[in-house]
């Protein structure tokens, strides 16, 4: 309890400081969003009123209060360029609801692709004594670790939806409408990001397993009559995934707190586009929201992976 304890109040920590540095960078940095929202052609009694609505009168430390206190209650404000109608901003709450789910079911199906590939290739790849299959993962695995995400998002959109006609570029099929469909279109952007991952997971997982077969007990299981199966399955795997879950942790959290490029090349509705076009638009409560949504996903996934460590060496403290 006391390390799982210790494990919780570290995640708040880290979010509160979060908080407050991107609360306080938005505040420095230059440019009027008031100008920004109403335009060029705004007079300056519009541009005072909005002022007082926003809140934007008040010291920095009055806004960052009511701002932490609205987002403990489920009140994430407003945004600043989307809006229901002519007269109500669209709820940050509302705005992220609606692209989270992409995000999210991008990432699960990245992840059962790597999951699902790189550890049983890691595991032939360190069991196989052939040099030539290892030479010839070496050049692939490598190769699919050189590859610009973007290109290689490029790279699937011609081959899977120009050559063969198995998706069609850029008809993205909302979740709401049609979920099987949405699914399938996720398929090809989800095969992009798992690609390089895949070849990453592992090549790592292959050289931890051939770094635990030089070990010392190794030999002892063996000389205790222990078959091949049960010393590479019930030990030098067990032991060889400790650092391929930090890395499969480090996975997760960069794929389910968006997809930046991917999302872009697909044309996906999603967190990541949803950031970049809040940045060019200086859609701060958006943004700095989406901050604390990626500071939170990280966080709280090495928070896992540390639980999954007390499950796997109990002797972890």
């Amino acid at each position: 309890m006391k390390y799982l304890g210790k494990k919780i109040m570290t995640l708040i920590m880290t979010l509160f400081l979060v908080s407050a540095a991107a609360f306080l960078a938005f505040q420095i940095i230059p440019g009027d969003v008031v100008a920004s929202i109403l335009g060029t052609e705004a007079t300056p009694e519009r541009e005072a009123q909005l002022r007082e609505e926003l809140g934007f009168n008040d010291p920095p430390l009055v806004r960052y209060g009511r701002w932490v206190t609205g987002v403990l209650q489920g009140d994430l404000g407003v945004s600043y360029r989307y809006s229901k109608n002519m007269n109500e901003m669209m709820p940050v709450a509302e705005l992220i609801g609606d692209k989270l789910p992409v995000t999210l079911w991008l990432a699960v199906l990245s992840f059962v692709f790597i999951a699902a590939v790189s550890i049983p290739l890691g595991v032939a790849w360190a069991k196989s004594g052939s040099r030539f299959l290892d030479a010839a993962l070496g050049v692939i695995t490598q190769t699919a670790m050189a590859v610009p995400s973007f290109f290689l998002g490029i790279l699937v959109t011609y081959v899977f939806g120009i050559l063969f006609h198995l998706f069609s570029p850029g008809a993205y099929v909302g979740y709401e409408d049609n979920f099987w469909g949405f699914l399938g279109y996720l398929v090809f952007p989800a095969l992009s990001i798992a690609l390089p991952k895949i070849a990453m997971t592992a090549r790592f997982l292959r050289n931890s397993m051939l770094t635990e077969l030089g070990l010392d007990y190794v030999r002892t299981a063996y000389s205790k009559g222990c078959t091949k199966k049960r010393v590479m399955y019930g030990h030098v795997l067990r032991n060889a995934m400790m650092p391929v879950i930090t890395f499969l942790g480090m996975i997760v959290a960069e794929i389910v707190a968006g997809s930046i490029v991917i999302e872009q090349v697909f044309g996906l509705p999603g967190i990541g586009r949803l950031l970049i076009s809040s940045i060019s638009t200086r859609d701060f409560p958006v943004v700095e929201i989406l901050i604390l949504y990626i500071t939170f996903v990280v966080i709280f996934v090495y928070f896992l992976v540390d639980l999954l460590y007390k499950v796997i060496d109990p002797r972890i403290s």
